[in-house]
């Protein structure tokens, strides 16, 4: 998260002078009233406008008291990646100080994070700062995996500004969660507990502590806004909060009226990069099981099919047929992974999981998380509009820096000028689509297995234009079926006009994945 500091004094100096103003009143003598009129004055101080509903704290001070000595604050000095700066004309040498450079000596990067030969410079140091809270009285604290990640050393400075040092236990990337344990052997450290069972309701009043921007411990207060918030393809459902939260709040705990922490600060949402009232926490039913599993050493294991996936959407339920059914569709399986060995297929929309209802990407993702290597997964897949049940063995979830360098995003194609105009060919939906040939395949640098029509031209004016087509691009399906040429194509956009809908379901082949687009058939 960023911030910018414009702004933070302006409401101060605003709130002054309506304050001022109000003073001001104070001393003013006010007009009699008019005794013909029957007229009197009311002392505002004795008239109040509302009494406080129930549940809604007069203040938050004594929560305050009684959670903040278990937050503290994180102090962490990494090593700088120079990477990036290498690539900048003049710095291609650049090793942090002069002489060797790269990994160490038994190949990789050593433990911690730190780069650069064991014998060499050492890479320039960065400091930055999060927050975290104390579980237990022997010392383990909670935070975020983005604030200790990449850490050197840790320091956790107490309410109290007493500085100890501290090591990590255990990291999940996964659900961004971390626990890191103090040193010294002292058994008396203030402590909180995740609170699971009884869930403050939305609308109901959260107190957020942390160290916002370096400041030390802060309190913010506000509500929840929501609960089962999806930010992209993670194992969370984020609680959203409007207590202000900033760069520096990253894993500090959001309590309940209680004094019991309901979730883990994560992130924020902003244009500005300062707060706008939209922040995210984890659950604490989540980051209980998780630091639980750290803390007895165990690594977290999610399950895994090996299937890139995508939202199954209206719009492509509707060029199916498939009325309003939502689902996640299978883009590619990995090749030898489980859900090729399952017989999973591209285009296969996947609509439950164990008899658990699947609704988007990122629910399939998550059910398919829970499961343990070697558990048997039932998924009920729609293919060519029928239900199918596949049954796949569950692996394990590689890390996601794993996932992301296996990530195929090589190759693909833009219209290029200095390729040779494209020969005609069949147009369909406003594309020309040729053969996919040896050459063809060459140029696209396509993989030995693909097969499909390859799209050479195409009208900027047409939906598929509008949606991002190019040349390059391999047509792999039309509505649930393979093809192989562009009569294969015509066939589907025949078929869908004759049953009455308006698009085709079309699945596109580009730098080395597929991706499923509803196209709409002109007019």
């Amino acid at each position: 998260m960023t911030s910018k500091k414009t702004g933070y004094f302006l409401g101060a100096v605003a709130g002054a002078g309506v304050m001022a103003a109000a003073v001001a009143g104070a001393g003013m003598r006010l007009p009699q009233a008019n005794a013909e009129q029957g007229g009197h004055l009311i002392k505002a101080s004795t008239a109040p406008i509302f009494a406080p509903p129930p549940g809604a704290p007069m203040s938050f001070a004594d929560i305050f008291d009684r959670v903040s000595p278990a937050v503290v604050s994180i102090n962490v000095t990494s090593r700088v990646d120079t990477s990036a700066l290498r690539k900048i004309p003049g710095f291609e040498n650049f090793n942090g100080g002069g002489g060797g450079g790269g990994d160490d000596e038994e190949g990789g990067p050593p433990e911690g994070g730190r780069s650069g030969p064991k014998n060499g410079p050492k890479l320039p140091t960065q400091q930055s700062a999060g927050s975290g809270f104390f579980i237990s009285a022997d010392g383990y604290i909670v935070t975020n995996n983005h604030v200790v990640e990449n850490a050197e050393t840790i320091k956790v400075v107490l309410k109290d500004d007493t500085e100890l040092e501290a090591t990590i236990v255990g990291r999940d990337e996964g659900s961004d969660l971390a626990v890191i344990k103090v040193k010294g052997g002292r058994t008396n450290f203030p402590f909180v507990s995740f609170e699971n069972a009884g869930k403050p309701r939305v609308g109901d009043w959260i107190i957020a502590v942390g160290n916002p921007f370096g400041l030390g411990s802060t309190a913010t207060a506000g509500i929840v806004s929501a609960y089962g918030r999806d930010i992209g393809e993670t194992f969370v459902d984020y609680i959203q909060i409007d207590a202000p939260i900033n760069r520096g709040n990253s894993g500090g705990p959001t309590f309940d009226i209680y004094g019991r922490v309901i979730g883990v600060n994560t992130m924020i949402f902003s244009p500005s990069g300062g707060s706008v009232g939209i922040g995210f926490a984890i659950p604490a039913e989540v980051a209980e099981s998780v630091t639980k599993q750290l803390i007895s050493g165990g690594k977290i294991q999610r399950g895994y099919i090996g299937a890139t996936i995508q939202n199954f959407t209206t719009d492509m339920a509707e060029a199916q047929g498939l009325g309003a059914q939502k689902g996640a569709i299978v883009s590619d399986t990995v090749p030898g992974g489980p859900s090729a060995r399952g017989g999973l297929q591209s285009g296969d929309v996947i609509v439950s999981v164990n008899g658990v209802a699947i609704k988007t990407s990122t629910e399939l993702t998550r059910e398919v998380a829970k499961a343990k290597p070697g558990d048997t997964l039932r998924l009920d897949v729609i293919r060519e509009g029928k239900h199918h049940t596949i049954e796949i063995k569950s692996g394990i979830r590689p890390s996601e820096k794993d996932l992301a360098s296996n990530d195929n995003t090589s190759g693909g194609d833009r219209a290029n000028p200095a390729l040779p105009p494209p020969a005609p060919h069949t147009t369909v939906l406003g594309m020309a689509l040729g053969p996919l040939d040896e050459a063809t395949r060459r140029r696209i640098n396509g993989p030995p297995e693909l097969k499909g029509v390859v799209v050479e031209s195409i009208d900027q004016n047409s939906d598929a234009g509008q949606k991002g087509l190019h040349r390059g691009d391999v047509l792999v399906q039309a509505n649930g079926h393979p093809v192989t040429t562009a009569a294969d194509v015509t066939a589907a956009v025949d078929a869908a006009k004759k049953a009455g809908r308006t698009s085709v379901l079309l699945g596109i082949f580009r730098q080395g994945r597929t991706t499923f687009l509803p196209i709409k058939i002109a007019g």
